[in-house]
């Protein structure tokens, strides 16, 4: 069924009418007066909507009951990943979005080919966020990860921290593995954090244990840096019966 992120004020009216790109899509999907729509807020309510009138460059629908949306993982998952370049890191925010990240932060590390300066960030941010709203629309989620940029690894570290499951990845951890890391205790949130192409320095990781990290395996294989998150978050997703 046809979804669309609106404001969350239009949900608790009785009727809504879209506009813009959401009466074009609209328009391309023909859809007629009578069919069903999904209209959601994008922090996890969405409400089954009736089309009642078509008009040009707009669309009058009923709004029906507002439920929190049943798509959305019970485990909150942030994804940390150092700055790769552009185009791989667009890839792990659409699909960790399909995957259900809850949040997905990206951070300047030692070995990071890519550094935008503000101006530039500014821009990428804008793009980037729109990619994410694109994957929950198509991947039926009822909430929309936020893509944030940090300003340094010790801030990201930090933050990554406070997650019930604070997890760092690192290839040359041979003691540890996701599976003992997952199965340590319960947790309702967890944080993933992986390193740019280059992967993190021996100070990087020492500085996330000293933040409250536990640094694991993710087995014998070497992963791309756009692999890595996704790999982590499925399992993780997995272990907490999220993807039965």
């Amino acid at each position: 069924m046809p979804r669309f992120f609106v404001s969350d004020d239009m949900l608790s009216r009785p009727s809504a009418v879209l506009e813009g790109e959401h009466a074009a899509h609209i328009k391309v999907l023909r859809l007629r007066v009578g069919e069903q729509i999904t209209l959601c807020d994008g922090m996890g309510h969405e409400a089954l909507c009736t089309i009642e009138d078509l008009a040009p460059g707009q669309v009058q629908v009923a709004v029906g009951p507002v439920t929190d949306a049943s798509s959305e993982p019970a485990v909150r998952c942030s994804i940390y990943m150092g700055f790769p370049k552009a185009d791989k890191f667009e890839h792990v925010i659409q699909k960790a979005t399909e995957l259900g990240a809850h949040e997905i932060i990206v951070f300047p590390c030692a070995r990071s080919i890519s550094r935008p300066d503000t101006k530039s960030l500014s821009k990428k941010l804008e793009r980037w966020q729109k990619i994410a709203v694109s994957a929950a629309e198509q991947s039926g989620r009822g909430y929309i990860p936020q893509v944030l940029a940090l300003d340094s690894f010790a801030q990201a570290a930090v933050r990554a921290a406070q997650a019930d499951l604070a997890a760092l990845f690192y290839e040359n951890e041979h003691t540890r593995s996701l599976r003992q890391a997952v199965e340590a205790a319960p947790f309702t949130t967890a944080a993933i954090m992986t390193g740019p192409e280059g992967g993190l320095t021996e100070e990087e990781v020492q500085a996330a244990q000293d933040a409250g990290m536990t640094v694991c395996s993710l087995g014998p294989r070497i992963l791309r840096c756009e692999t890595a998150p996704l790999c982590a978050l499925s399992a993780i997703l997995y272990a907490a019966d999220e993807l039965a």
